[in-house]
Formats: structure tokens, sequence, C-alpha cells
């Protein structure tokens, strides 16, 4: 595993009724919301994870790395 610099990284999501993912869980017990959590990532403050711009809007998602357990879809539900 890398090394993270002593960011913090998402542990667990919540999802909307449509399976959307609404809020983040970091490893410190920080929870965020979509916002907050897009926030922290384009100043740097999350590791392993990714913003784009897709859709006319950002989008939060995991560095591609080829694990499928660590994607954010797959993390488990807080």
């Amino acid at each position: 595993m890398s090394q993270d610099d002593g960011k913090e990284h998402i542990v667990a999501v919540r999802k909307n009724d449509d399976g959307d993912l609404i809020a983040f869980q970091t490893s410190s017990g920080r929870q965020l919301d979509y916002v907050e959590a897009l926030n922290d990532a384009k100043a740097g403050k999350l590791a392993h994870v990714d913003v784009f711009h897709k859709y006319g809007r950002d989008i939060l998602r995991s560095e591609p790395d080829g694990i499928k357990e660590n994607n954010l879809d797959n993390l488990p539900e807080f």
C-alpha cells in the first residue's frame, strides 16, 4: 500500500434509494455529505479518490487500481 501522507480515506458510504452515493465516512470517523467529500478531495485531504467532471458536474470516484473491493460503490454502508 502506498504512503498516504496522513490523509484520511473513505471507509464506508451511504446511498439513497436509487443506489447513488450521498455521504461518506472517513478513516477518522468523520461523516461527510457528497459536497463536503468533493471539497476535501479537491483540496487533497482524502487519499485514493479522484474528482472528475462529467455530466456537467464534479463526480467523486475511487482511484482506478484494478481492485473492485475498494471501489466506493463496494464499500460497506453506514
